[in-house]
């Protein structure tokens, strides 16, 4: 089974083109919502969150418990997605539009639940643990339908990982002589600047909202997330066929 058999090529219509820039404005703003509004999680960086935990541990200091489970949970989803989308291949259906739906879906309950927990936030209360988890979700099922649904698409939710390839093929193109290997690197790069200036200005925008109005800054995002699911609704998948038959996407 090729990548592209329940996947849609990142090229193949006007609807996954736009995605990627789409989904790291939504990783960029939840990220930064999620570290000002509920007391340092980073919900779509779960490294920084290790980070965090071993630096507690090792001067065994008292933290939230938000990012000791951000990691569990995070792996979590991640496999509930696997499994999910392995389901719906064994199925011959796409997976992009359910892992979008399911996205929004999270998107939704962590600002709902974030509101609910009102304007004084205390870290360690259950209600705002459940809502950073659920910032966790919906980002574990972004970073799965990225790797399983959208072929060819960036990280949209790792810069260190964007900006190294990108400056990678940024050289290739300035310093390299084959053709084919500029072309390649012109079309990686082609696809990754979107992602990381959507990253970025999710994150301006993110905290300039969340300064202003608090955890309802995550109608930006979960708005975002309408669009994507809408995006996907007008995207092809791969042309090709599916054990045969061909895949449906109803």
């Amino acid at each position: 089974m090729s990548a592209c058999d329940s996947g849609y090529a990142v090229d193949s219509s006007l609807g996954t083109r736009l995605l990627p820039g789409v989904l790291s404005v939504i990783a960029g703003s939840v990220d930064v919502i999620g570290f000002l509004g509920l007391g340092g999680l980073f919900t779509a960086h779960i490294t920084g969150n290790l980070v965090v935990l071993a630096a507690h541990i090792v001067t065994r200091k008292a933290m939230s418990p938000a990012p000791i489970l951000s990691v569990p949970v995070f792996i979590a989803v991640l496999g509930l997605a696997r499994l999910a989308a392995a389901t719906l291949e064994n199925a011959r259906r796409a997976t992009l539009r359910p892992l979008l739906t399911l996205q929004l879906v999270l998107l939704a309950s962590f600002l709902l639940v974030g509101v609910a927990a009102g304007p004084s936030r205390n870290p360690n209360a259950p209600i705002v643990v459940v809502a950073g988890m659920l910032g966790v979700g919906a980002m574990a099922v972004q970073n799965a339908l990225v790797q399983i649904a959208l072929v060819g698409a960036p990280a949209t939710a790792l810069m260190t990982t964007d900006i190294t390839k990108f400056m990678m093929d940024l050289g290739a193109i300035l310093f390299r002589r084959d053709p084919n290997e500029v072309a390649h690197a012109n079309s990686r790069a082609k696809h990754t600047w979107p992602a990381i200036l959507g990253f970025t200005f999710g994150c301006s925008f993110g905290a300039i909202l969340e300064a202003a109005i608090g955890l309802w800054a995550l109608a930006l995002p979960t708005a975002l997330g309408a669009l994507a699911l809408a995006l996907g609704f007008g995207s092809h998948r791969c042309e090709q066929e599916f054990g045969g038959r061909g895949l449906r996407t109803d």
